[in-house]
């Protein structure tokens, strides 16, 4: 990322390693949140007396508000500085966290987690754009890779943590650990965010883009959440997806108009930003898909139960960790376009094993063998995104990444509960192993795409100033 000269000195910061890891915790409390409550959904809906349609709103509720509003989050931290944002976003996803787990009714309960998804998508972007602001080349690329396995070892934690507290204590506790956790950061932030973390001068943030941007991008993800049960060609998906399509271009063409846009859609048209869009994406996809078709192959064909299946997921986490890490340390030699093409390679080879053999020990050794080359792609994503991002863009390009993940998110669910269909609401093992074959066919065609379009150079060439 390129940096002014006055701006080097937040890469100095003995404080900047700890804050790392305190926003690390933030963000693996947002990633987690989605998982963990899939697990007490049972509980819950019994509680409450929901419909299914309900169930599906405890979970999408926070999904939709959590990728919708993330580029207004963003902007709002290059505009009001990070550290401000942080804390407000953390704020609330804490006090809501509370409210959802007090919750008496369902419309108590999913307007608390919209609550929640508002709070992460302000918390979110803002976290990244510290990162990207207070470290530097080698230093920068070994932060984006401990942040980017979060995503994996997030969504196992989740699954287990569920299992765990809600056999132990009751479906609320899934929410309510949220808010000692919470607290604590909020304090430990208080010390460590480094205060000149600012966009600048404080100036108008454009409300009705960021409203229209928010209503695109939820109408485009809960048609996609809902594609695979309605099917891709049916009314009730075309219809959102049209939406969203016309609200983009009505926000792009508000942003060509706007004297001080939300977006600079200059931004979309580098090359190295689209690049990292698009992997984020597919990692995501991948990692999502992963979890989703292991949990119904675990539970469904293999009989194990909810906590069982987390545990048995841990091994993934750890692989995801690892391949993120390893990215991070490396990619300053190999170059993105090396390390993304092999980890890819890496990836559509692991998600091949339970295509091919079925059984416990093919499907989490294969699926753990390919969430390290899952893992090492989210770093390649990372830091092609902001290898020519400008400082005071850290918090835009931020709220982009974190938008894509949460498509990709929904794309990946979307298309292998459409291709595995038979095999989610039986013990079709055979067609559970045609939505992992699917996956590995797409981290194929991705790795060819990395070479086209992955300029041959190292990373640590575009992160250092």
């Amino acid at each position: 990322m390129t940096t002014n000269s006055s701006d080097t000195t937040s890469g100095l910061d003995p404080r900047r390693w700890r804050t790392l890891r305190l926003l690390g915790i933030a963000q693996l409390m947002l990633i987690v949140d989605i998982t963990v409550v899939a697990v007490a959904l049972p509980d819950l809906g019994r509680d409450l007396t929901l419909s299914r349609e309900a169930l599906t709103w405890v979970v999408s509720a926070y999904t939709l508000v959590f990728g919708g509003l993330m580029l207004l989050g963003g902007k709002a931290a290059d505009l009001l500085g990070s550290r401000k944002v942080v804390l407000t976003g953390l704020t609330v996803f804490t006090i809501a966290s509370l409210v959802t787990g007090l919750a008496p009714t369902a419309e108590v309960l999913i307007a608390s987690r919209m609550a929640q998804g508002a709070g992460a998508a302000l918390l979110s972007p803002a976290a990244l754009s510290v990162i990207v602001r207070t470290f530097e080349g080698a230093e920068l690329n070994r932060a984006l890779g401990f942040w980017s396995a979060l995503g994996g070892a997030g969504a196992a934690i989740g699954v287990l943590l569920g299992g765990v507290l809600t056999s132990a204590f009751g479906w609320a506790w899934v929410f309510y650990v949220n808010v000692p956790v919470g607290v604590a950061l909020v304090l430990a932030l208080l010390r460590t965010l480094p205060r000149d973390v600012s966009g600048g001068s404080v100036r108008r943030l454009d409300v009705v883009s960021a409203v229209l941007v928010t209503l695109a991008t939820g109408s485009v993800i809960y048609a996609l959440v809902n594609a695979g049960d309605r099917g891709w060609l049916s009314l009730a998906t075309a219809l959102p997806v049209v939406v969203g399509v016309l609200l983009y271009v009505a926000f792009g063409l508000r942003q060509r108009a706007s004297a001080d846009p939300l977006l600079n859609l200059g931004l979309l048209r580098r090359r190295t930003v689209m690049t990292g869009l698009l992997l984020i994406g597919v990692a995501t996809a991948l990692m999502i898909s992963v979890f989703f078709l292991g949990t119904f192959y675990l539970q469904h064909t293999e009989g194990f139960g909810p906590l069982a299946t987390g545990l048995l997921f841990l091994p993934v986490a750890g692989a995801t960790v690892l391949g993120a890490q390893l990215g991070g340390r490396i990619i300053g030699r190999l170059g993105p376009r090396v390390l993304g093409s092999t980890a890819l390679l890496v990836a559509a080879a692991g998600l091949a094993v339970p295509s091919l053999w079925s059984g416990t020990t093919a499907m989490v050794t294969g699926v753990s063998a390919g969430a390290v080359g899952i893992g090492a792609v989210f770093v390649v994503a990372s830091t092609t995104t902001f290898a020519q991002v400008d400082f005071h863009e850290a918090g835009v390009a931020s709220g982009l990444l974190s938008t894509c993940h949460e498509l990709g998110a929904a794309i990946g669910v979307s298309a292998v509960s459409s291709i595995a269909a038979a095999g989610l609401v039986g013990s079709n093992a055979a067609r559970l192993a045609d939505g992992f074959t699917f996956a590995s066919i797409v981290a194929l065609a991705a790795a060819v795409l990395v070479v086209a379009l992955v300029t041959p150079v190292r990373s640590a060439d575009h992160a250092t100033a």
